[in-house]
């Protein structure tokens, strides 16, 4: 329980109706979360306007389940005298900072590092976890793939939760003894002040791509929203970039914090060269160490490089990282790859944006030692960037033996006319080699039964996800799980 002058600390408020001097026992944005207190603390709602719901329209009900505190941006045309009232300028910056001072600044107690960019962001925080874990210390994860405290996992609905189920867990991880937390932080996250408030021991760029446009309509609206993260970090904590990407430079250029940069390409900070890209891993320099990974492709380089510079920034050994990095697997459904008995060779890969799909196939490219089919299996997610559907399909046309164009996550749009919307990208002979196939299982069964021995199936979009969302159902689909179906199929 806190007093409500406590937890409004950073909060720019406009006005306040009703009582001031009141203990606060819960807090919540949604309205079906709200149960009577009876002499225990008041409960209070915050009415968040969001894409697709407006949390004022929530704000009489909250109150006739036992609300007495409403935070809002507009006051309801009548006021009831036993409920108090906060006028806010942004509720959504609010609901942050309440958060934030309601668990107790549970960021500040932790050594929070932030990772951000179009893709890698998975990757990156989970190696640090892993790697972290291996260097004696209990540690947190918030990521695409799941949540997770020390060895207890914790599913993932987001990217990075709303704010006040964020700071939840981080207060939950801090009592659970953990002393770092690595987090994914998505341009949605940083956007809607869902991180707003916390404090950042360092912040990690990757890299930055067209995605997300159907939120944020421009690529210089996406860019600003990135950059922000790292405006907004203190002088006491790191920044390191990518100084290989064309705005690694700039994502810095307004931080108060530390600079550091890693690079393939450039000198920098943490320097590093491909020796050798196998199957098998990577062998690489790493500021002139040379060292055996178990990751593959370049892409790969670069999130290992991250990981390195981040672990030094941290002030861990570089001895010590390197050898328990050399060890270390990725994240689940990223280059995810399963070997049929045939020696046919099936990748499952999250590569959902047009530079990602590229990066993975021409990771392949490199991994052909002849003639081996490359056959891609992509599709691209309704109610989301259409802007970005002709390009996935050019990019698999273009690096592919052959390509099947099939459904992701349809949502409410009709599969058929995303299949169309991608096939606007082929030209005459992306055409010739390529399919549609809105079932995505009859997608994937059909690539294995065009593949021969050593041929690559790349099967691209959904990685770790275990589900398909067609219209408002979300149905089990596991592509690894498929895909491996598929092969033992093969062998009947």
């Amino acid at each position: 329980m806190k007093k409500l002058e406590d937890i409004l600390y950073k909060v720019r408020i406009i006005a306040i109706h009703g009582k001031r001097d009141v203990n606060v026992n819960s807090i919540t944005i949604d309205s079906r979360n709200i149960t009577p207190l009876q002499g225990m603390g008041a409960s209070m709602f915050i009415a968040i306007k969001g894409e697709k719901v407006n949390g004022h329209d929530f704000i009489q009900p909250s109150i006739d389940k036992g609300a007495t505190i409403i935070v809002c941006e507009e006051l309801p045309m009548r006021l009831n005298d036993a409920v108090t009232y906060i006028q806010v300028k942004n509720a959504h910056e609010a609901a942050a900072y309440i958060a934030h001072n309601f668990y107790n600044e549970p960021s500040k107690k932790l050594k929070l590092v932030g990772v951000t960019g179009t893709n890698g962001k998975t990757t990156i925080a989970t190696l640090l976890f892993k790697l972290f874990n291996g260097l004696g210390y209990k540690c947190g994860l918030i990521s695409t793939v799941q949540n997770q405290i020390a060895d207890e996992i914790i599913p993932a609905t987001h990217t990075t939760p709303d704010a006040i189920s964020l700071n939840a867990l981080l207060k939950q991880m801090a009592d659970a003894g953990c002393t770092h937390i690595f987090m994914e932080c998505s341009s949605h996250a940083i956007h809607q002040h869902r991180i707003t408030g916390l404090h950042f021991s360092g912040g990690i760029f990757s890299n930055i791509t067209h995605d997300h446009l159907d939120y944020h309509k421009t690529f210089d609206e996406y860019i600003r929203v990135k950059k922000s993260f790292f405006d907004n970090l203190t002088s006491d904590a790191f920044a390191l970039s990518n100084l290989d990407e064309k705005r690694g430079t700039v994502m810095l250029q307004s931080t108060p914090a530390k600079k550091y940069y890693y690079s393939l390409k450039n000198i920098a900070d943490f320097k590093g060269k491909i020796l050798e890209n196998a199957l098998t891993g990577l062998v690489m320099l790493v500021n002139d160490k040379e060292v055996h990974f178990r990751l593959i492709g370049e892409f790969n380089a670069y999130n290992l490089l991250a990981v390195y510079g981040a672990a030094i920034c941290l002030k861990e050994d570089s001895e010590k990282v390197l050898l328990i990095l050399s060890s270390l697997t990725g994240a689940e459904g990223r280059f995810d790859y399963i070997i049929s008995k045939e020696k046919i060779i099936g990748i499952v890969d999250y590569a959902h944006t047009p530079d990602a799909l590229e990066n993975v196939l021409s990771t392949i490219k490199k991994l052909r030692r002849g003639d081996e089919q490359v056959i891609t299996v992509v599709g691209c997610g309704g109610d989301r960037d259409k802007t970005k559907r002709p390009e996935m399909a050019e990019i698999a046309a273009a690096l592919s033996t052959r390509t099947i164009l099939t459904s992701d996550n349809p949502r409410s749009e009709d599969p058929a006319q995303i299949l169309k919307d991608m096939e606007a990208g082929l030209n005459s002979a992306g055409r010739r080699k390529s399919i549609s196939i809105a079932d995505r299982r009859e997608a994937i069964k059909a690539a294995v039964s065009f593949a021969s021995g050593e041929d690559i199936i790349l099967v691209a979009g959904k990685g770790h996800e275990k589900y398909q969302i067609i219209g408002n159902r979300k149905l089990h689909f596991d592509d690894k799980e498929v895909l491996r179906a598929m092969f033992e199929l093969l062998n009947k």
